[in-house]
């Protein structure tokens, strides 16, 4: 069997790493619980309410100074 030796601060890291990618993870997973459900009317009402914005300008004035 072969032995690793690692000084204290690389484990360190490596566990605080590790720690972060599983917090991470689980952020991930709490945040997608949260979101609210929408029903399919309900969306449909908000896709014909909320219509994508269109980038045509409303008015431009133009002055000389």
């Amino acid at each position: 069997m072969t032995t690793i030796t690692i000084s204290r601060k690389e484990l360190k890291d490596a566990v605080k790493e590790s720690v972060r990618e599983v917090l991470s993870q689980e952020l991930i997973s709490l945040r997608a619980l949260l979101i609210p459900l929408v029903s399919k009317n309900e969306q449909r009402d908000i896709e014909k309410r909320y219509v994508k914005p269109t980038r045509k300008t409303a008015k431009t004035i133009t002055i000389e100074l």
